[in-house]
């Protein structure tokens, strides 16, 4: 999904290796550093566990904005020792981030101590809120005896482009200005090559005792049981007047909280049996909520943190399927922000096509210079045909054809674009190959440049026609069937239909391997199939281009030993050349990809299945920090007793991986809406092992909505109606 291959360089790589230029170096782990994270629209911050930022090699932290780093280090130390950490904890909701700490031992000049540990406590609350982050900072003194207390802050703003902090090294950078400090503030400014002023303000209140360049001091003396607040802001790009202080953090604070209600009072709530998946449910909620970034178009998801804290097309265009029945309004901004940056000319530069829809925006200095490819790009050889899909999906659940009626421009510029582009040599399949040596080699999903091979090993020539884009295209086929059908278009809602069963027969011919049991990876640009057992393949059970005869063996191939590896379903198996559980894409386990799979085995009448996906990967996340799936996961297998192997740079939360514990939930349920005749139903219902009752409120449609109660009732599954509103029916099939 990465702007850049997100695995590592191999090692032993030569001369002759092929390594994509923009990966991103793996020589330290994200789950060592344990960070914390923050977002809001634009703006995201990641933290260690004592509230700081800790500038160096390798390290994500700090406070961004628009690709740039606005503050890379931020340090808290109490007469000059840094202080001890008690907790720190992100509110369930992901509005505040609260460390708790503590002083150490203090000694004085001569060694005697002046000061014993835990007599001091200081609570650091922090939050985002339109591209400032607003910290107070609590001390209280619960010593009996008055105590002076020194509080320094240092910091600094690197104003690094994201792509420098994520590994990419620049001949040459712009110049940092001098640093301008008044009584209660200071701005720190870089001017870019871009000729583009950025700046940092650090605002604190009240005025401290001490203000340079690159600290802060606070001389305090606090009486026993005395209790001081200290507020700073940081604005990053700060245009106002008005003056900061504390008035100004419970305000925003109010805002923030009021906003985050507003957004999140869409979704449908869940509620079961299981407190630790009750958990888990709503940390999933919770991130969607975060990484949800506010266009003109609608709510939009970025990606994921730290890396991708941006707009991508494919990932939104899933997490967007992933949700459309908890939140449909999240499809509706997708889709309105997509077309409103398709695609209109050809420039080889960007991978663009008229009509093809985006990979990805880049906000930051090296993109607009040019230093990487990536300011508006269009590298996805997927974007296009799922763009297609979301829109007849999100149809089908909402019956919405005012919003239908204003992207149908972009949606026949969309399904001209894989006609006419995305079918490179007029063979009925759609290939991907980047234009110009600057793009991603690989442009589907799995874009790390290792990820589509032969079963020898060897790395596939491009063109190369992937076999999930195939279904994807068919379902964009069906999907311009279905809306064609719906505006009165009967001809060509046929045409459509017929387009969809050609492509279905011959990708049925071309792509499945009866030796394999499984589809083949893809075919190169020779036309040779790259006979891989893959995950890729269970996709085709997403969209139904697969035949349903071919359906067992494909499901067998995917539950295997070799495949399903007890937390999911591995990307390779081990019985593939280039397997390799610490792999990105050759073995590892990524959470949406058997999201879509379960939701295609479900499709099947295989929730059997689709259940022990869910539970595996429910499984995985009793082990994690927060009960977050983070981007994915090592394939290693699952052991007794053992939690799950961590990929060191994997992002958290990461959108689509946050949306899957709510995608296998609708698949387990079978789920499905109809608005036209006002009908939720539940089809062969069956829970996973570790829920015996799910209860979902808020399930919108139409003009109403309802609250149902799912629960086991001995080998059975019982559905029952707790409420509704308007006249709407449930419905649910044994």
């Amino acid at each position: 999904m990465s702007s850049a291959d997100n695995s590592p360089a191999p090692a032993s790589a030569g001369p002759a290796a092929t390594v994509e230029k923009f990966f991103i170096p793996a020589s330290s782990s994200l789950q060592e550093r344990r960070t914390l994270t923050l977002k809001h629209g634009d703006a995201f911050a990641v933290f260690d566990h004592n509230g700081d930022a800790v500038c160096g090699p390798d390290s994500p932290e700090g406070l961004f904005h628009r690709d740039t780093r606005y503050l890379s280090h931020l340090s808290l130390r109490i007469n000059g020792k840094p202080l001890m950490l008690l907790s720190s904890i992100l509110r369930d909701d992901n509005a505040t981030l609260t460390c708790d700490l503590t002083n150490p031992d203090l000694f004085d000049d001569k060694g005697r101590l002046v000061l014993g540990h835990d007599l001091i406590h200081l609570r650091r609350s922090r939050f985002l809120w339109n591209a400032h982050c607003y910290e107070r900072l609590s001390i209280r003194n619960f010593d009996d005896r008055p105590q002076p207390i020194r509080i320094e802050i240092t910091f600094g703003a690197d104003f690094a482009d994201l792509f420098e902090v994520r590994g990419t090294v620049r001949a040459k950078k712009g110049r940092h200005l001098s640093p301008v400090v008044e009584q209660d503030c200071v701005f720190l400014s870089y001017i870019g090559l871009d000729s583009r002023v950025r700046s940092t303000r650090l605002s604190f209140d009240p005025q401290p005792d001490e203000l340079g360049t690159d600290h802060v001091l606070y001389d305090l003396r606090l009486a026993p049981h005395e209790s001081r607040s200290l507020f700073i802001e940081l604005g990053c790009d700060q245009k106002e007047t008005r003056k900061p202080g504390h008035r100004s953090f419970f305000l925003a604070l109010r805002d923030a909280r009021r906003a985050l209600r507003a957004s999140t009072s869409r979704a449908a709530s869940i509620a079961t049996s299981n407190e630790i998946f009750n958990e888990a449910a709503r940390r999933s909620v919770s991130d969607l909520y975060m990484l949800m970034t506010d266009k003109a178009e609608g709510p939009y998801p970025y990606a994921g943190i730290p890396w991708f804290s941006t707009v991508f097309g494919r990932d939104a265009l899933i997490t967007a399927l992933q949700t459309l029945w908890l939140d449909p309004e999240i499809g509706r901004g997708v889709l309105g922000h997509l077309a409103a940056n398709q695609a209109t000319d050809i420039d080889p530069a960007s991978d663009a096509e008229p009509g093809k829809i985006l990979h990805e925006i880049r906000c930051g200095e090296m993109a607009e210079l040019g230093e990487v490819p990536f300011r508006r790009y269009y590298g996805s050889i997927d974007s296009t045909p799922l763009f297609v899909m979301l829109a007849g999906e999100y149809l089908k659940r909402t019956g919405d054809l005012a919003t239908i009626d204003r992207l149908l421009p972009h949606l026949e510029a969309a399904l001209t674009w894989i006609d006419e582009y995305g079918d490179r040599d007029g063979d009925g399949f759609v290939e991907y190959g980047r234009l110009t040596e600057e793009g991603l080699i690989n442009q589907a999903w799995k874009d790390s440049h290792d990820s589509v091979f032969h079963a020898d090993g060897t790395l596939a020539r491009g063109p190369i026609a992937i076999v999930e884009v195939q279904a994807y295209v068919y379902g964009a086929w069906q999907s311009a069937a279905e809306i064609f059908r719906r505006i009165s278009r009967p001809e060509r809602a046929a045409g459509f239909l017929a387009r969809a069963e050609g492509l279905r027969r011959a990708f049925n011919i071309s792509f499945f391997d009866e030796e394999l049991g499984t589809y083949v990876l893809a075919l190169d640009g020779d036309k040779r199939p790259c006979r891989v057992r893959s995950s890729n393949a269970g996709h085709a059970l997403f969209t139904g281009i697969a035949y349903p005869e071919r359906v067992a063996q494909v499901t067998r191939t995917l539950m295997s030993a070799s495949s399903f590896c007890g937390w999911g379903i591995r990307t390779i198996p081990s019985t593939e050349a280039r397997y390799n559980p610490m792999s990105y894409h050759n073995g590892s386990i990524w959470p949406h990809d058997n999201a879509l799979i379960a939701s295609g085995l479900a499709r099947y009448g295989y929730r059997a299945e689709a259940a022990r996906i869910f539970e595996g990967l429910f499984a995985a996340s009793t082990y994690i920090e927060l009960r977050r799936l983070p981007e994915l996961l090592c394939g290693l297998p699952r052991r007794r007793a053992q939690g799950p192997t961590f990929y060191p740079v994997a992002c958290s939360p990461q959108a689509w991986a946050a949306a899957t514990p709510l995608s296998l939930l609708q698949s387990c349920l079978g789920l499905e809406f109809d608005p036209i005749a006002l009908q939720i139903s539940l089809n062969e219902p069956r829970l996973p092992g570790f829920l015996d009752d799910v209860r979902l409120r808020h399930l919108l449609i139409g003009n109403g909505s309802a609250d149902i109660a799912i629960r086991r009732s001995g080998r059975n599954v019982v559905v029952d109606v707790i409420d509704r509103k308007g006249n709407i029916r449930v419905l649910a099939t044994a």
